[in-house]
């Protein structure tokens, strides 16, 4: 595989002009449609001017131009705590799987950001996932997350203010079922994926984290028959961005942690 040359940009609907911003989506539908049985359209995927106006992406490309990957993230305005970093979509193409290319993606777009938009201060961040690896590697390197084994073990007030902005606010960017019912003890939402493209069956070991304690965790929270997935919040910054980053060091990371929690139980 040759070199990759990463890109990161902010707000395109704000930057590019409408032929750019067309070419810019046939692209990202392009790798995304290498990934999903059939291409959602929502967030950058979606084409939408205003979804292109909010959204961070990072770009994946060979030496040769060709996108291989992208992370699309979404600057989500939530009253009173000014933009909620969504970490939203990631696609790789089946030609770069094994490059680390998710990670490497998320890393660079994370880094820009905080740069650009949050230097001296923290940034809220959400995610919202069925994909066990997905919540695991979330709950392993942000700070203050819920829900999460190793983060906070109640949400805050302003982790409640965060949810309950994007149940009323951001359902269809996050491609949350207009049905789905939020349950705000557990941050879950009941029914979201049931039926759809994102949907994931609890045993597949393919969405795994390698973290048993991890997976483990996330499938007592959810219920994948009921088509369940996890809104996480959660905070990161430039002091706790090498943890992010800190691959290298993930068995001392992980020997320095609380020993996990099990999941809430509220039935």
């Amino acid at each position: 595989m040759s070199k990759m040359t990463y890109e990161v940009l902010f707000y395109p609907g704000r930057q590019l002009g409408q032929q750019a911003c067309a070419d810019l989506v046939k692209e990202l539908r392009a790798v995304a449609a290498e990934c999903f049985y059939e291409t959602p359209s929502y967030q950058a995927l979606s084409g939408q001017r205003e979804e292109l106006e909010r959204a961070v992406i990072c770009l994946g490309r060979d030496e040769q131009g060709r996108l291989l990957g992208f992370c699309s993230a979404l600057a989500l305005p939530v009253e009173g705590h000014g933009d909620v970093l969504h970490l939203g979509l990631t696609c790789v193409h089946p030609d770069a799987r094994g490059l680390n290319l998710t990670h490497h993606l998320t890393s660079k777009l994370l880094l820009k950001y905080l740069v650009k938009e949050s230097l001296f201060k923290e940034t809220w961040i959400s995610n919202c996932a069925c994909v066990l690896s997905s919540l695991g590697n979330v709950a392993m390197y942000f700070e203050n997350l819920y829900p999460s084994p190793y983060g906070v073990e109640q949400p805050s007030r302003t982790h409640m203010q965060i949810a309950r902005s994007i149940d009323a606010h951001y359902r269809e960017s996050i491609a949350i079922n207009e049905n789905a019912q939020f349950n705000a003890d557990t941050f879950v939402f009941q029914g979201s994926v049931d039926g759809t493209v994102f949907e994931k069956d609890a045993e597949d070991a393919r969405f795994h984290h390698r973290d048993r304690a991890l997976t483990e965790f996330y499938q007592d929270l959810l219920d994948f028959e009921n088509g369940d997935e996890a809104l996480q919040i959660g905070k990161v910054s430039l002091l706790t961005f090498p943890k992010y980053i800190a691959r290298k060091g993930l068995v001392k990371m992980k020997a320095a942690m609380p020993k996990p929690r099990k999941a809430p139980n509220y039935a």
